[in-house]
């Protein structure tokens, strides 16, 4: 009764159609849209999804007690629900809850030397095949750019390197931080295409094996060298910084350290890009499934927070760019491959797993759909003459990166 009174609150349009484990029927919305329906196997979720539908929904789903009928799949469900919602709170209950969630966040999101490496160890230290079943070859787990209608996410994974690339007005000899590496794609790929001498960091072991492997493979071991070893622990001096990816780990309470050690890392001509998933609304917290299943000590940041920390130390921001719905693309493309082959999923994990790693990637591209969030590029340096004052630097870079036409960038990478 409870979660039905919830569903009555939010769905307002659609059709939704909930059965439940005795076989009474509810149903909600306006009719409009194609019917879903949703089927619940015993008694135990309901109460615990009205009280606490943020994290108990995925449990849920996880668990094998709220299915939804086919065609329909859990996407579908929650394009629905918050489709309907957006940015808003189903009553004033979530609200407050949300609130308190805002206040405990520094205690979840405490991130220092060692729980770090053992939080990222939770998602990035996962059989390496599960990535394979859905990521390009190039492995880029970070939203791609998609430069042009019709890319296919190999040429847009490219193109958001190229992007970066073109932002960091690399010089061939400069020296390159990768804070957050992951397998090494965005490294090896600066390396070959702008003559730089690039460190690549990562806390993930597998990442770190991964990388390591391919630098060798290419013949780039000389060039670049990617480390087991926390940002924190780094000494100077880069001429460029860039992390992708990797601020939504770094946890709120520790970005005036994040920030700080990007300026003692920078040469004085130098420059920083973070590449950072972000929220349009006002700060927040986690949302609680994502926190206990998927990565633990990550919070999205607003812009406001990400300036306010950079404000507070000698470095200046020198550009900023939103990409609006480039991840909802990516995680689209990388929910269609993922469930193209779940099958193998399931003989890697179980199929508990997958169903924890579909509803990930479903609530992650609604998020980006209906709630807001987005992706920042932060340009930052120490000094405010770095680079041109116009960005049609960015664009002259872009359009022909190293000299190299982006189809025979794409063929040989």
């Amino acid at each position: 009764m409870l979660f039905g009174m919830l569903l009555k609150q939010v769905v307002k349009h659609g059709s939704l159609r909930v059965v439940d484990n005795s076989g009474a029927v509810q149903s909600y919305g306006d009719g409009t849209g194609r019917l879903l329906t949703v089927r619940f196997h015993d008694r135990g979720p309901h109460f615990a999804l009205a009280v606490n539908p943020y994290l108990r929904l995925g449990e849920a789903f996880m668990d094998g007690t709220l299915t939804v009928d086919e065609p329909g799949t859990i996407y579908d469900l929650l394009d629905l629900i918050l489709g309907n919602l957006g940015t808003s709170y189903p009553s004033r209950a979530f609200k407050i809850y949300a609130a308190l969630r805002r206040m405990k966040r520094r205690i979840d999101q405490h991130n220092p030397v060692g729980k770090a490496q053992k939080n990222v160890a939770h998602h990035y230290d996962l059989d390496g095949g599960i990535y394979d079943l859905f990521l390009d070859a190039d492995k880029q787990y970070s939203c791609a750019y998609y430069a042009h209608p019709g890319m296919t996410l190999e040429e847009a994974q490219m193109a958001k390197k190229r992007h970066i690339a073109a932002k960091l007005a690399i010089e061939p000899g400069m020296r390159v931080l990768d804070i957050g590496c992951g397998w090494g794609g965005l490294a090896l790929t600066l390396a070959e295409e702008t003559g730089a001498e690039v460190v690549g960091v990562t806390l993930s072991q597998e990442q770190h094996k991964v990388a390591e492997r391919r630098a060798a493979e290419r013949g780039l071991a000389d060039r670049v060298k990617f480390h087991l070893q926390d940002y924190r622990t780094l000494e100077p001096s880069f001429d460029r910084i860039v992390s992708v990816g990797m601020f939504e780990h770094v946890g709120v309470g520790h970005y005036p350290e994040y920030f700080n050690h990007c300026e003692r890392l920078l040469t004085p001509e130098g420059i920083a890009l973070i590449h950072t998933i972000g929220r349009l609304d006002p700060p927040g917290a986690t949302n609680p499934w994502i926190a206990k299943y998927i990565f633990p000590g990550g919070y999205i940041p607003a812009l406001s927070e990400m300036a306010a920390a950079v404000e507070k130390t000698s470095l200046l921001m020198t550009d900023i760019e939103v990409l609006r719905l480039h991840y909802a693309e990516t995680l689209r493309e990388w929910r269609r491959r993922f469930m193209a082959r779940r099958d193998e999923a399931v003989k890697i994990y179980d199929e508990r797993f997958c169903r924890m790693w579909e509803f990930y990637l479903a609530g992650s591209e609604t998020s980006f759909r209906h709630e807001g969030m987005v992706n920042f590029q932060m340009q930052i340096t120490r000094k405010i003459d770095a680079l041109p004052i116009t960005r049609d630097y960015m664009a002259e870079s872009e359009r022909g990166f190293g000299g190299v036409p982006q189809r025979q960038l794409l063929a040989g990478d």
